[in-house]
């Protein structure tokens, strides 16, 4: 039986020291095309990721949700024959493992999934990699996901694999910080298999845009919950 056709997708806004690396780490051979959404960067990143091998976007409109947005428009905006069945967001900053990539696409592989989420709070993580704010964002948000959705979820990551027509299916949205929680209340909404696979966290390469600065760790903090309750 043929292996499915993979796409990922990275956004990256300012990731010229990481993107290298990320793309460096995805295992050879395993995925179709590797594109990486250049949101708004103001360094050398769209120069970084077309050297390591990436098709690259650029999506001048800052937000996360902008950015995975633009990248499904590009891998589904293919003939059909082209486009992904599988696709997998990663991270741009180096924080995520790429070479895990296999453990996640297992499930979906065997037929035992929809949607495969790595999980942070199962897995190994590097001291200080997570901060206390995402901890309890997380803790917070899996838990209310939980309550009112029946969802089984204990990270909100942003290193997952979903099939293609689960994915077109969920109707994506979010322009900015809601598009990982989106994604999972859509899913228990829906019914979809899904499962978690402990994955491996470091320290990221530069600052975080969220977590990195109050505004940031309130903005999402607000618009996680929003999403949230937005579906409730």
């Amino acid at each position: 039986m043929p292996q499915p056709r993979i796409s990922v997708i990275i956004p990256a806004h300012n990731e010229a020291k990481a993107i290298g690396l990320v793309l460096g780490e995805i295992p050879a051979g395993l995925v179709q095309e590797v594109v990486v959404v250049d949101n708004n960067s103001s360094d050398d990143t769209s120069a970084a990721a077309q050297a390591a091998g990436a098709t690259v976007l650029r999506e001048p409109r800052p937000g996360y949700g902008y950015a995975c947005l633009a990248g499904m428009a590009y891998v589904f905006g293919k003939a059909q024959s082209e486009q992904p069945e599988i696709v997998v967001f990663l991270d741009g900053d180096h924080s995520d493992f790429p070479e895990q990539m296999p453990e996640l696409l297992a499930p979906l592989f065997r037929g035992d999934a929809d949607m495969v989420i790595g999980s942070r709070a199962l897995g190994v993580r590097e001291r200080g990699a997570l901060l206390p704010q995402q901890r309890f964002g997380n803790w917070l948000a899996s838990r209310l996901l939980r309550l009112r959705y029946g969802g089984t979820f204990t990270d909100l990551g942003p290193f997952r694999a979903i099939l293609a027509p689960a994915l077109l299916g969920l109707h994506m949205e979010d322009k900015t910080y809601g598009w990982t929680v989106e994604m999972q209340v859509k899913a228990a909404r829906q019914g979809l298999r899904t499962v978690e696979v402990p994955v491996r966290y470091r320290k990221r390469i530069g600052t975080s845009k969220v977590s990195g600065t109050v505004r940031g760790t309130i903005g999402a903090g607000y618009k996680i919950l929003w999403t949230i309750f937005r579906y409730w």
